[in-house]
């Protein structure tokens, strides 16, 4: 299975989206959650390639500019949920917990992760998987927004998880996954907790705490091919240095808890 560079489809900040329909009968049930904070530029072309799915919900990280009405004009289904702590991985914990699907897709709301990838992600589930975990660097993936100092972190810090682990990661540090709501539980992630700033698991840490959570219960993971663009407008809010420390601190928190596990099977490629 390979993918193809993301060509941003035309969409004015007026544009009218139909929202998500029912994609068969019988069919998966399919959740979309984005994580969104002052993302009303970036929105409008997020959604215009969105495929069918069942249901979309924005996280909203208390947004001071349009992004809630910008996407409620855009898509006048969608869900809005409001996280109760700060982060990305807070919100990606509250929107989880909201969704009714049967599969859960975590998208990013400035352009980064193609949406027309979502079926390659549901076909991977369908046939087995379940976890399906976006590489850039498997297959056709590829990246027009990674830096050279941010690559070289993440193929050590994969270097270092497939070692302590015993997984075989290509991209330990990219946030375009999927999974089946079943095993959710398996991430552990806290959607209640009312706390100032953010807990342990709430930031950018959030993708390999998936991951390694994903490996230790032993789901199939597969990789799926996947191409990283450029974030459309702003600037992002990832730091290379603090949030490489904070993933560095999560696979050592995460570390005596998988010496106690058996070995978990390698996450296998995308066919």
């Amino acid at each position: 299975m390979s993918t193809v560079p993301y060509t941003r489809p035309e969409a004015g900040a007026g544009a009218e989206i139909p929202p998500p329909m029912l994609v068969a009968a019988g069919e998966p049930l399919v959740s979309v959650i984005i994580p969104a904070l002052n993302e009303a530029l970036n929105l409008p072309h997020v959604m215009a390639a969105l495929p069918a799915v069942d249901e979309v919900i924005l996280v909203d990280g208390g947004s001071t500019d349009d992004t809630v009405d910008v996407a409620r004009r855009l898509m006048p289904g969608i869900r809005v949920v409001r996280q109760n702590r700060r982060g990305k991985g807070n919100a990606l914990a509250c929107g989880f917990a909201a969704a009714t699907g049967d599969i859960l897709v975590m998208i990013d709301a400035d352009g980064s992760t193609d949406p027309r990838e979502i079926p390659s992600f549901i076909a991977e589930l369908r046939a087995g998987a379940d976890f399906a975990k976006g590489s850039r660097f498997a297959g056709s993936g590829g990246s027009a927004d990674i830096t050279r100092l941010r690559r070289a972190g993440n193929r050590c810090l994969s270097a270092m998880v497939n070692l302590l682990f015993n997984t075989r990661y290509s991209d330990l540090c990219y946030g375009y996954n999927a999974f089946w709501a079943r095993h959710l539980d398996a991430f552990a992630l806290d959607s209640t907790t009312r706390a100032d700033g953010r807990l342990w698991g709430d930031g950018f840490e959030i993708e390999t705490l998936l991951t390694l959570r994903a490996a230790r219960a032993r789901l199939r993971i597969v990789e799926v091919p996947s191409y990283e663009q450029q974030r459309i407008h702003g600037e992002s809010n990832l730091n290379a240095f603090t949030d490489g420390l904070r993933v560095l601190r999560t696979i050592a928190r995460e570390w005596p808890r998988r010496r106690r596990a058996a070995t978990q099977p390698a996450p296998e490629r995308a066919r």
